[in-house]
């Protein structure tokens, strides 16, 4: 089983502790696994809580690095005289290299024939650059001082033009002053601009390209039946970190003696990121090995369960009962007499591994299930040459993310505009921009609850989908955010900001669980289409890790979108409400997208 079936009954069907020929393949490789030069047994049994912690722990990590990017980037690029369209054109870099590099590094994380593993050698590239955007950003101003930049300092050069003015009474003096007091130029930080802009890039790119190997990562470690748990947990931790990162962000640490020591408040809060980042990444990549693609291409029960080893067990009606002693002759009798239980067995195996479609399906007796080797360029193929299912997937993922990028780039200037009337633009001490300043970090506490809702939502995802099916939970959630965006922007409140902040979480909450378990469904069951009732197996080799991969990548896609046509909306409405239409249109599309998805 890879997602909750709706269905209760089938649901114990696929459970290894119901069904008996799926515990006794599962221990099978197990004590096969363990039998090896080096332990794999934990590939094939359940995890302890604290397991999928570890292996969850780098979604954390990420989220408190996002915190700290989408927080302080901003401010920092224009504190060094970046204006505000080469920031938007930065900031559209990312999403337009993560489009085309995520799925490729995806396809090559399936392919990968390392000994320490597929996921992991990518995760720790990615990784590495995470932790390089996470120094370049906060000191990419130092670090261009050093590097030959004039350098800037506002409070020096006015204090001394203005001293003139009143000791000479210059009106040059005075004029000069007065145009210190537009602010730096990006001229006197050349290599600081480029050093900042390079650690943004790094940042955002590899934190959302690392998501997907390290979903990956989780599946292929995890039982077919843990994997909805395992989603839910890494949703769990992901709103974890991004709550208590948005909290971080939001301490004054100038006034505390680590933020002395440390230099300010924004590199306090790089630092203290950086930190937990390497910690949490240290505890993912360490908690199992993975199985090199070598030695599974090599040996038939180390590889994960499909549905032609299962069919092919099934036929072996004389040796189960050695392996499984609660399993009773009777029991192993009705499961091979019984070719409706046979076919509920069909989608219960693990993922992670994509075996070539055998020739002849139905001559499975004496047949190995070993993987023809798969080219670089067929797998190319499959990122561009989708079945319809993954297309309208694909699609509905893309208008989610659409409508939640919208909310999470500009929903704190709405709060800062619409919400308390404030004033960008306006003089640094004038009422307007104090009220403005006061809606940015009234905003701020509520992203912090949209990040603590994702949690909680994530605890009872997968119960929802049990109760009342994947798809009522994927299409209300994004129902619900479309709903609330809309109240919010007709009657911009302050109670508004708080309570349907939470709509925010329960979409993020779902586009980061359903998608994927729905992916992992369709490589569970080999069905990526459904023809009069009948499962029809996909004629294409497709890895999950490449899968994964397209689905995530349209982030890439929804932020590009968004970076480019918000800007000009919001001037044509004349008000950041804009913002929140703009969600509310992307949500309900997105609903209407997931009527067409392929449930299995």
């Amino acid at each position: 089983m890879v997602g909750v079936a709706a269905d209760p009954s089938q649901a114990d069907q696929l459970s290894s502790d119901k069904n008996p020929m799926i515990k006794y393949m599962l221990k099978t490789r197990e004590n096969h696994a363990k039998e090896q030069d080096e332990d794999y047994s934990h590939v094939f049994r359940r995890k302890t809580r604290f397991e999928m912690f570890r292996l969850s722990a780098i979604a954390m990590a990420i989220e408190f690095a996002y915190a700290a990017e989408t927080s302080f980037v901003s401010p920092i690029l224009l504190s060094i005289g970046v204006d505000h369209k080469v920031m938007t054109m930065a900031w559209g870099l990312s999403p337009l290299i993560g489009f085309f590099v995520s799925p490729l590094l995806g396809s090559i994380s399936d392919r990968c024939k390392l000994r320490w593993g597929r996921r992991r050698p990518i995760i720790s590239i990615l990784s590495f650059g995470i932790f390089c955007g996470l120094i370049l950003v906060p000191y990419g101003k130092d670090l261009g001082v050093l590097l030959g930049d004039v350098g800037y300092n506002y409070t020096e050069v006015a204090v001394t033009n203005i001293t003139n003015f009143v000791s000479e009474g210059s009106v040059a003096a005075l004029v000069a002053a007065s145009a210190e007091a537009t602010g730096p130029s990006a001229s006197d930080y050349k290599y600081a601009v480029i050093l900042t802009i390079l650690g943004m890039v790094m940042l955002d790119f590899d934190a959302d390209t690392c998501q997907t190997p390290a979903r990956t990562y989780l599946l292929d470690m995890c039982v077919p039946e843990e994997q909805p748990k395992a989603m839910t947990m890494f949703a769990l931790f992901a709103g974890f970190g991004g709550t208590i990162g948005y909290a971080i962000g939001g301490v004054d640490w100038e006034m505390t003696h680590i933020g002395s020591f440390l230099g300010g408040n924004i590199p306090t809060v790089f630092g203290l990121v950086t930190i937990i980042f390497v910690i949490c990444y240290i505890i993912t990549v360490t908690t199992f090995r993975e199985i090199p693609l070598p030695l599974m291409e090599q040996d038939e029960l180390l590889r994960p369960m499909t549905d032609a080893a299962i069919k092919k067990e099934l036929k072996k009606n004389n040796n189960a009962v050695y392996y499984i002693q609660e399993t009773t002759q009777l029991e192993l009798k009705m499961i091979v007499d019984d070719a409706k239980r046979a076919e509920a067995l069909q989608g219960s195996y693990q993922n992670g591994y994509s075996p070539a479609l055998e020739k002849n399906t139905r001559d499975l007796e004496g047949q190995s299930v070993a993987e023809a080797p798969v080219s670089l360029s067929a797998y190319l193929k499959s990122i561009f040459v989708m079945p319809y299912s993954m297309r309208m997937l694909a699609l509905t993922n893309l208008l989610c993310w659409m409508g939640h990028v919208t909310y999470c780039l500009y929903f704190t200037d709405f709060v800062g505009e619409a919400v308390f009337n404030g004033d960008p633009t306006a003089p640094p001490t004038s009422e307007a921009y104090l009220r403005y300043e006061a809606g940015v970090r009234f905003g701020c506490w509520g992203m912090s609850i949209y990040a603590f809702s994702c949690s909680i939502y994530s605890l009872s995802v997968t119960k929802l989908m049990k109760w009342f099916g994947t798809k009522a939970v994927y299409i209300s959630g994004m129902i619900y955010y479309a709903i609330g965006m809309l109240i919010l922007g007709l009657w911009p409140t302050k109670w508004g900001v708080l309570v349907f902040s939470t709509a925010a979480g329960i979409l993020y909450g779902t586009i980061f669980t359903v998608p994927f378990i729905l992916v992992a469904r369709y490589h569970a069951k080999n069905c990526f289409r459904v023809r009069n009732g009948e499962t029809l197996p996909l004629k294409q080799a497709r890895g999950l890790g490449t899968d994964v991969a397209i689905i995530s990548s349209v982030v890439f896609i929804a932020q590009l979108i968004v970076s480019v046509s918000v800007g000009p909306l919001v001037s044509w409405m004349g008000t950041t409400c804009a913002v929140l239409y703009a969600s509310t249109v992307m949500a309900f599309l997105a609903s209407i997208a997931a009527m067409f998805v392929l449930y299995v």
